[in-house]
């Protein structure tokens, strides 16, 4: 009875920070001894399990504000229910000579917490205190350290406007006081960022909304051991500067995930916090870096002793329905293991070329790493480099095969060929974004598949984005897509969403799509006329694609919001952000037609019909609202034309448009009424941020059949 209760304990009773993957019993020989001890940790073998960074335990934080409390305001405080994990840890098993915690010996009284099984501190690997632990230093712009209290001045250069470079848990961040309308534009023109919106940390919720509204999900996600951003709706009249989130009715809004944070605000309402990287690289971690790295941007350095070993961006979500909608999975969640639906063999795989991350499984569990970033500087490929070199340190895992995508020039291809003793896997990318969001979802057997993103290396050499597939881990098939679009320019169409409005416009009218009333084709210079029109015409530098991300690129600029952009999906951003301040009416035709077996959803209606109601001077809101239902209403249509011939009725949807939260909920609505069951990512981003997942298990299963 009492090994029952024990037993049943395990689960019921265990620590907070506790994560019961499975409990299994079997029994096993009476041995002698007495009481109950816990032996030393040893090397050993087999699977180590890492715990992710943590927040702030409500005990821990009650004693980081109580000045008879012999670690009041000591930034560094943790006990074995908070605290630093993943970031510190330089080898398993996670013990204290294995952290970056090692050249702190404790000092007594911290030994005795230490040591004794009934305190809160017992085996906390990262305690430390006043006496024996790290330290804050204060740094000017150039890297002298600055004599006095490093808080107390921080904080004071922080109120008069200064841009204090700050070093969180996994990496540095930028801070200013977002109330501060000069510095906040002071900070967008020294990190060259104009309009890509600033997340904000607040000390608890009471704070955040004075800046956002904020429903029961996501105060649970806000306040959660994760501590990642969360994407909430402004508050009417919030004191923020209008430069914190410019063209968007979203703040991202996170609370601290670190003593030091919760010290700086005790003085402000809220922080500017903004990840200390230079545009799509990696986050800034080494103290050295960072002084060289942010010259010319910070003003001071709030840094410490304490090595970050294994450096991670904030995690972000938006809150879909009740599950989170993950945007970027990485401090808070990593190297948290994803189950996958049975075992199979171990695999290293690579991800795709943006939004990088890799994945490696073991029997069935899958790792997914931090985020890494766009691999286009070498200072993200040595990050993929020393993240592969680091999760496998940490896991033990010791891959067979090497997955990739399928593109021939992807870095991770060319990266894939140094693996020389394994097996290589290419990966159709749609169906890793399809295999993704089964595996997380423990999916078997087939299922229709609805991927919807920018772009990706299709099986027939041209680029797809709007796909509707069929089948599961082991093959699928191309059942539909969105018609064909030209991209005048190739990737520039992506920078530059007007090129957008103009090839979906000269589907319709040729060479006379200049004389339509468009105000954002209005700018476009004759001689720039003239290029296009020979553009589209010969299909010279236009590669034809059917990406969803390049249809909503030219609605947006249709309807006058964004003619070229400065951060990746700014465009459809603004666009579902108008849509949803929007009333929709008749849906626009987006009609379903058979062409050679394959399925195509026909765009052309529906720009011709949003045009009529643009040049009619219809509420743009409207217009872009009616956008959304009417793509939602199409891709449902083609769904149920699959189902018709497969079957099948399980849909999952992924794919990076599927971040929009607005397009996700009509079609999850529409086909839920259509009786389908509906899969979605909740564990890794629907973006290429997932991609390695998908990989990873399409190549422990076996080889593709396409």
């Amino acid at each position: 009875m009492a090994l029952q209760s024990f037993v049943a304990a395990i689960a019921a009773e265990a620590p907070p920070l506790a994560l019961v993957v499975s409990l299994e019993s079997r029994e096993i020989p009476v041995s002698t001894g007495d009481g109950f001890v816990i032996i030393e940790s040893n090397s050993g073998s087999g699977l180590t399990m890492v715990s992710p960074d943590c927040d702030v335990c409500p005990d821990c934080l009650r004693e980081l504000f109580d000045p008879l409390d012999r670690r009041y305001h000591y930034p560094f405080i943790n006990c074995t229910n908070c605290g630093p994990r993943y970031s510190i840890i330089t080898a398993t098993p996670y013990d204290r000579p294995n952290t970056t915690m090692a050249s702190f010996p404790l000092c007594p009284e911290c030994l005795r917490e230490y040591d004794d099984p009934m305190d809160r501190r017992f085996h906390a690997q990262p305690v430390a205190c006043h006496l024996c632990g790290p330290r804050l230093r204060l740094l000017d712009a150039v890297g002298n350290t600055l004599p006095g209290d490093p808080l107390a001045i921080a904080l004071s250069a922080l109120r008069n406007g200064k841009i204090l470079a700050v070093k969180g848990v996994g990496g540095y961040h930028l801070a200013v006081d977002p109330c501060n309308e000069e510095a906040v534009v002071e900070l967008r023109r020294r990190k060259k960022r104009d309009e890509k919106p600033f997340a904000i940390m607040t000390a608890d919720l009471d704070k955040a909304e004075l800046f956002v509204s904020l429903n029961e999900t996501e105060k649970r996600f806000l306040t959660g051991s994760e501590r990642p951003i969360v994407l909430a709706r402004k508050q009417s009249g919030n004191p923020a500067a209008l430069q914190v989130a410019p063209a968007n009715d979203w703040f991202g809004i996170m609370l601290p995930s670190s003593p030091l944070h919760y010290l700086l605000l005790e003085a402000f309402p809220a922080l500017v916090m903004t990840s200390a990287n230079l545009s799509d690289e990696p986050v800034i971690y080494r103290d050295d870096d960072a002084v060289k790295q942010l010259a010319g941007i910070a003003d001071l350095f709030l840094l410490h002793d304490r090595e970050i070993h294994a450096p991670s961006d904030d995690s972000v979500i938006r809150v879909f329905r009740t599950h989170p909608l993950m945007l970027r999975r990485s401090r808070g969640y990593v190297p948290r293991a994803i189950l996958l639906p049975s075992n199979q063999r171990s695999v290293l795989a690579l991800g795709g070329e943006l939004k990088s991350s890799v994945c490696l499984t073991t029997g069935d569990q899958a790792y997914m790493s931090r985020h890494i970033g766009d691999l286009k500087s070498s200072a993200t490929l040595a990050s993929l480099d020393d993240t592969i070199t680091g999760l496998k340190k940490i896991t033990g895992i010791a891959p067979e095969v090497v997955a990739h995508d399928m593109h021939p020039d992807y870095l991770t291809t060319l990266l894939a060929e140094k693996f020389t003793s394994l097996p290589k896997v290419a990966v159709q990318h749609h169906h890793a974004h399809l295999a993704a969001c089964m595996a997380e979802n423990r999916l078997e057997g087939d299922t229709i598949g609805v991927v919807f993103d920018g772009a990706g290396y299709g099986s027939d050499g041209t680029i797809w984005g709007g796909e509707f597939l069929v089948g599961g881990y082991d093959r699928f098939s191309r059942a539909g897509h969105l018609r064909l679009m030209r991209l005048p320019g190739g990737d520039k169409a992506a920078r530059e969403p007007y090129r957008m409005a103009i090839a979906l416009l000269y589907e319709l009218y040729g060479d006379t799509l200049f004389s339509r009333q468009i105000k954002s084709l209005c700018r476009v210079e004759e001689s720039e006329r003239q290029l296009f029109l020979k553009m589209l015409e010969k299909g010279i530098n236009s590669p034809l694609s059917s990406s969803c991300g390049r249809l909503f690129d030219g609605v947006a600029a249709l309807l006058g919001l964004r003619n070229i952009i400065s951060y990746e999906g700014q465009a459809a951003i603004e666009l579902e952000g108008v849509a949803e301040r929007g009333a929709p009416g008749n849906p626009y035709p987006l009609p379903v037609v058979r062409e050679n077996d394959i399925l195509i959803l026909d765009w052309r209606p529906l720009v011709a019909a949003l045009e009529a109601d643009l040049l009619m001077n219809r509420s743009v809101a409207d217009i872009a609202a009616t956008f959304h239902l009417s793509l939602a209403l199409g891709a449902a249509a083609v769904c149920h034309e699959i189902r018709r011939t497969s079957g099948l009725d399980r849909v999952v949807l992924s794919g990076g448009v599927f971040q929009n939260r607005l397009l996700s909920e009509q079609l999850v609505t529409q086909l839920t009424a259509d009786g389908f069951q509906l899969f979605c990512h909740r564990l890794v981003p629907p973006g290429d941020g997932g991609l390695a997942l998908g990989q990873a298990i399409i190549a422990g299963r076996g080889q593709i059949c396409v």
